[in-house]
């Protein structure tokens, strides 16, 4: 038998090669079916956080809104808040500037009010000083006078007016009530001529109408003899009026003359007046304590002696220069050997207004 030739075509090998093309075209769509399974599970996976993202995205962007929208209104509120605070520090400021102020104001309220109380305590104390030395010296009334617009008693002293002038003779006839005991008296010393009796009298009387002297009123308290001074320590050759106050300058003038002044001398009427005129403005009244006519104008006289008629003349030409509507209130301490004196100078309290009083020896 002959032997068949091989063809590589034949049946058999293309049945071959079909179904090794088949298994691999199998085994193709195998491997792709899984990948196809295996992507579509990926991507269901990558699509739902894909859309979770795009939730959060889109929650967050709105949460974004509210809170740049919060922040708006906190900034505008933080802004509200920054003006509150400026202007409550400066309303604080203003407060601390009125506060330091009002306290500045009770400070200087307080000094005021402290020396409104010493003052007060001052003008009580002086007010009881005055009310016990009125109770000491009360008496009966003798008889009212007019001064400048201010209705005057006399007794008791009672003294008012808003200028007033304490006038005191001290020449060296205030050293007694005749004429041998001046003489006597002239040639002791200092300290006992101070102590005379009548000169005692002459001094507590000038206390006594200080002790009256309104507590608004300014005074003079003038010593004269054959020249006329202020008996107000510190003030000079200028005799000007000087406020009662709280009584310093009068308790020193009194001072003084309780333990400076000493009686000498003569006097003279017109030199008083004289310092009277010059006063600016008018004195309201004029307290003279006195003893007995001038014995001296201006000038110191020629002769050694002065007759009664020339005293009298010297007084007239004195009293004529007075102003007229000063009234004068007289106290007399009459001396021996004058006898004109009081008759004259009862006159001259008539005259102007004032009164005249001629005291016992336990008075004042």
């Amino acid at each position: 038998m002959a032997r068949r030739q091989l063809n590589v075509f034949s049946l058999s090998f293309l049945d071959v090669m079909s179904c090794g093309f088949g298994a691999v075209v199998l085994i193709f769509l195998i491997i792709n079916h899984a990948t196809e399974e295996q992507a579509e599970t990926v991507n269901r996976d990558l699509l739902a956080e894909v859309r979770m993202l795009d939730y959060q995205v889109q929650n967050g962007e709105k949460e974004l809104f509210d809170l740049l929208e919060r922040m708006d209104t906190l900034d505008q509120r933080l802004d509200e808040s920054d003006a509150k605070l400026v202007s409550t520090r400066s309303a604080i400021e203003r407060r601390r500037e009125d506060f330091e102020e009002l306290e500045r104001e009770s400070l200087a309220q307080e000094e005021s009010l402290e020396r409104l109380k010493s003052d007060v305590e001052t003008r009580e104390e002086e007010l009881e000083r005055l009310r016990a030395l009125e109770a000491a010296n009360q008496g009966g009334r003798i008889r009212s006078f007019t001064g400048e617009g201010d209705r005057q008693y006399l007794t008791g002293l009672k003294v008012g007016g808003r200028h007033i002038v304490v006038a005191l003779d001290t020449s060296a006839s205030m050293l007694d009530d005749s004429i041998v005991n001046v003489i006597r008296r002239r040639n002791m010393d200092d300290a006992r001529k101070r102590a005379a009796p009548k000169w005692q009298r002459a001094v507590r009387t000038v206390e006594w109408i200080g002790a009256q002297l309104p507590l608004d009123a300014s005074f003079q308290i003038l010593g004269f003899d054959t020249e006329t001074r202020t008996l107000v320590p510190g003030g000079g050759d200028a005799i000007d009026w000087v406020p009662l106050g709280e009584g310093r300058e009068l308790d020193a003038a009194l001072r003084a003359l309780r333990d400076e002044v000493v009686p000498a001398n003569g006097t003279s009427l017109a030199n008083l007046v004289d310092a009277i005129n010059a006063m600016s403005p008018r004195p309201d009244n004029v307290y003279l304590i006195t003893d007995s006519l001038p014995t001296q104008g201006a000038r110191p006289p020629r002769g050694a002696t002065v007759t009664g008629r020339e005293r009298l003349e010297l007084y007239s030409e004195a009293v004529a220069r007075l102003p007229k509507e000063v009234p004068v209130n007289v106290i007399m301490f009459p001396m021996e050997g004058d006898p004109m004196a009081s008759a004259a100078f009862w006159n001259l309290a008539r005259t102007t207004g004032g009164s005249f009083l001629s005291p016992s020896r336990d008075w004042p």
